[in-house]
Formats: C-alpha cells, structure tokens, sequence
C-alpha cells in the first residue's frame, strides 16, 4: 500500500495533541476537508466539544492559537478526536491518548473514544492499563519484546508480567 493511502485509512490520536493556529472547525476538519456541517456537529457532540464550542464568544470559529493555546489538554485531546471522528478511517492509531487528562478531562476523553473505536480496528498505546483492559488483544511488551499476549482475563490467569503490572497500578483496588 503506497502510504499516503495507507494515512488516509488511519486516524491518529496521540499524547501529544497538536491543534493549529486555526480555528476549531479547521483543525476539527483536518482529515476530511469536504465534510458538511452535519457531519461536524456530530463529530463536536460525539467528541465531547460540545461544551467547547458554547463557551467560547466565536464558537467552532474560535481560532485556538499556536498548539491550541487557548485550550487545557484535555479539551486540545477532545478537538483531536473529533478530528478522528470526522475523519472516520477503519484504523485507529491511540498512543497514550489519556496520558496527560486529568480525571474530569479522561471520563469525557474515554467516552469520545468509544465512538471513534465503534467497528474500527484500534492499535492502542497505553502504560494505563484501565484503558485496555476490554481490548480483544493485548500485547504486552518488556524492554521492547513481547513477553505475553491474550485478553484481560487470559492474562491475569497467566499471572505473569502484564497481572503483576496490574496489580501494581490497581492494588487495594476492586477490578
């Protein structure tokens, strides 16, 4: 596959969350420029911007800034997946796309992942194991080499690398 097709079936959503000195529509409309404006209030609502977008004076036209400077992280990361959303790719590319939320930021962060990840294929990057925990497969990596693979449950009954790293994030905690 030649890559610039292989970019056009991706959506990256990474930690970094990068926004344009450009507005919200403009940066949301990023990965599919000729999307009509039913089809980017669904990506604003699905994303969780809704609230964004109301609060500030020029709306979907607010231009946010150099880095999205006039956004906390969580709601750059919340333009970003309505960019994916938009976008609707059948792959997912999340590399710790929670990394930097706080807890307010991460439940909305979550729920807009949910509808990004709806019938897609997802490659998750996630050192919170919370986040994939409902994957289909997990790969656990050590040191760069995979170590185990299986789904939550198969791995915790291994009690291996990826059950004491668990344990170790969620001790004392119900799971």
């Amino acid at each position: 596959i030649p890559q610039d097709q292989l970019i056009g079936m991706m959506s990256i959503v990474d930690q970094d969350n990068f926004l344009f000195d450009m507005s919200i529509r403009d940066n949301s409309m990023l990965g599919k420029p000729d999307a009509d404006d039913k089809a980017l209030a669904a990506s604003v609502d699905a994303a969780g911007c809704r609230e964004i977008v109301e609060r500030l004076e020029g709306g979907l036209h607010t231009v946010v800034g150099t880095g999205g400077a006039l956004l906390s992280t969580g709601e750059r990361q919340r333009i970003c997946i309505a960019r994916a959303i938009l976008k609707d790719a059948p792959i997912v590319l999340l590399d710790e796309a929670t990394a930097f939320a706080d807890p307010e930021n991460e439940v909305l962060i979550q729920k807009a992942l949910s509808v990004l990840c709806q019938d897609k294929t997802v490659i998750m990057i996630a050192h919170r194991l919370s986040t994939i925990r409902d994957a289909d497969t997990i790969i656990v990596m050590k040191d760069g080499d995979i170590v185990e693979l299986g789904n939550h449950d198969s791995l915790l009954e291994k009690d291996g690398f990826y059950a004491s790293l668990y344990r170790s994030q969620f001790e004392g905690l119900d799971n």
